[in-house]
C-alpha cells in the first residue's frame, strides 16, 4: 500500500479512517494537527511509523470529506 493514503476497513479500529498499512486513525493525526504540531514533528515525536505525506493524507482527507457532505452547522452570533 502507497503511503500517503487513507483506508477504511471494517475489521480495523471499527472502520474509522486510518493511515494505510497502520491501525492508526485519521483522527488522532487530526488531533494533533488541530494542535499546531508541525506535521514533522507529529512523526518524530508521536508516529514515527508514519510520514509527512501520511500526515497532509489524512488532512486532505478530512477536506475532501466536508466537501463532499453539506453540512449544516449551527451559527452562533457574537455579542447578543
Amino acid at each position: 500500500m502507497p503511503k500517503g493514503c487513507i483506508t477504511v476497513d471494517p475489521k480495523v479500529r471499527f472502520g474509522q479512517p486510518c493511515v494505510a498499512g497502520t491501525r492508526i486513525p485519521v483522527y488522532a493525526v487530526l488531533e494533533l494537527v488541530r494542535e499546531g504540531i508541525p506535521f514533522d514533528e507529529i512523526v518524530r515525536d508521536h508516529y514515527p511509523d508514519l510520514t509527512v505525506e501520511d500526515v497532509q493524507a489524512c488532512v486532505d482527507h478530512a477536506v475532501q470529506l466536508i466537501k463532499q457532505k453539506p453540512q449544516r452547522h449551527r451559527i452562533r452570533r457574537r455579542g447578543g
